[in-house]
């Protein structure tokens, strides 16, 4: 039996719980004759502990692989037959897969859901050949120096919370996690109570509601998953790291505790970052395929235009607890990383000081309101955003979203800009290329 969330305003979106705790959401779009399914588990690195680091990766990359009812042959092939597409992602916070597909499939769909959920199989011979995949895949990443600085960027910016360990995670514990290990995560964190379920498209809610019971009404909770707590203590000063290792290009990150998506400071963050460096969505599943609008960004007129970088981006990322702001910089062969440090704090100093200009605010908030509608462009991407942000925080922050950066004041983006950019509060990170047949290093401070 399914009872009624509470109501919240925004979209019509039907929101109600299973009496085994499985939140289900569903909305009906009735523009095109498809349907999209996603099932949402809140757990991601963050949940993971030293020894188990890249376990919920290694899960979802597990729960392709068959189920007491799907043969593995066969898992993609019931939703391509319809035409559709599947896949999933694992990050910090969160772990969803996805399929989309005519309306026709849903109740396949539902199907391939609920199996995963309660009847994925881990035989030990398919966890031997995924940890070799994986291994591959971790190794591949740091072949990319980027990658790679983002990745050790963040380590060093964190010291305590989990949020610093790669969602692939690190090679010791990959070399050593065991069947069982995966097997037991697994059956702790996919269960109803830990699951959100989102369906949008063209689709009848009663109807789906009577299916979705049909399938996952019988599948029992399990205890509450256990929570790590930690929080990362406050930064006391600037820290700094440099990888040098053979590359043709250098790289520059600059990295800054940042707000998680329900803290004042987030949307005034975001409109800042859209003055420097172009507007992005806020959808991971697609808002950074299209680059953001940047001629007029600041860092762009003050590092592309005067030859310093190739280019120059922002990242911030809604998540549950507080993340990073990261800006990150590709150098212009030539360039002097000194040099390019150098102009790129001296600009967030400015900003810092000085805060935007009231036209920077009206285009930044313009230019976010056209991200957003490109955010909700397909039934797909409508269920990602109301499934992801129910797992960080409720879906009414999405739906939120575009009255909350309309009220935005420059007051609110000064005082964001004063919260997030100050010196000790930041991590910068360095990779210098070196010859071929030079040695590698890691330097931190």
């Amino acid at each position: 039996m399914a009872t009624p969330a509470e109501a919240r305003p925004g979209a019509a979106l039907r929101a109600l719980t299973l009496d085994n705790g499985l939140k289900v959401l569903i909305q009906e779009e009735h523009t095109a004759p498809l349907a999209s399914v996603w099932c949402w588990y809140k757990v991601g690195s963050k949940d993971e502990r030293p020894g188990l680091t890249g376990v919920s990766h290694w899960c979802e990359h597990m729960n392709f692989k068959g189920t007491a009812n799907i043969p593995r042959d066969q898992v993609k092939g019931i939703i391509e037959q319809f035409g559709g597409s599947w896949n999933g992602y694992t990050w910090i916070d969160q772990t969803t897969y996805l399929e989309t597909a005519t309306r026709d499939a849903l109740d396949r769909m539902l199907f391939i859901e609920s199996e995963r959920m309660a009847s994925c199989l881990y035989h030990p011979d398919d966890c031997e050949s995924e940890r070799t995949v994986i291994i591959s895949e971790l190794q591949g990443g740091e072949n990319d120096p980027d990658q790679l600085l983002d990745q050790e960027l963040t380590a060093t910016a964190f010291k305590a919370h989990p949020y610093r360990h790669p969602t692939i995670g690190w090679l010791p514990d990959l070399e050593t996690m065991t069947r069982d290990d995966l097997f037991g995560y697994y059956r702790r964190y996919y269960v109803p109570n830990n699951a959100t379920l989102v369906i949008v498209g063209d689709v009848d809610t009663a109807e789906t509601l009577r299916r979705v019971e049909h399938h996952f009404g019988a599948i029992p909770p399990g205890p509450e998953p256990s929570r790590l707590r930690t929080v990362e203590p406050e930064q006391t000063g600037e820290r700094r790291l440099t990888i040098a290792r053979e590359g043709t290009t250098a790289y520059l990150k600059v990295g800054y505790h940042a707000p998680s998506a329900t803290d004042p400071h987030f949307f005034p963050l975001l409109i800042l970052d859209a003055v420097l460096t172009g507007a992005k969505g806020l959808n991971l599943w697609s808002s950074f395929r299209v680059p953001p609008p940047q001629r007029s960004a600041r860092l762009y007129r003050a590092l592309i235009e005067r030859g310093l970088a190739s280019s120059v981006s922002g990242a911030l990322m809604p998540t549950e607890r507080p993340f990073l702001y990261t800006v990150s910089v590709t150098a212009n062969d030539g360039a002097p990383l000194a040099s390019v440090e150098s102009v790129l704090l001296e600009e967030l100093e400015r900003v810092r000081q000085e805060g935007i200009t009231d036209a920077e605010l009206v285009k930044a908030k313009a230019q976010l309101r056209a991200r957003l509608v490109f955010d909700s462009d397909s039934v797909t991407n409508i269920a990602h955003q109301i499934g992801y942000f129910e797992t960080i925080a409720t879906f009414g922050v999405f739906t939120a979203a575009p009255a909350r950066i309309a009220a935005v004041t420059l007051e609110e983006v000064a005082a964001a800009a004063r919260a997030v950019l100050p010196a000790a509060n930041r991590t910068v990170g360095w990779f210098t290329p070196l010859p071929v047949g030079r040695e590698s290093l890691k330097s931190e401070v």
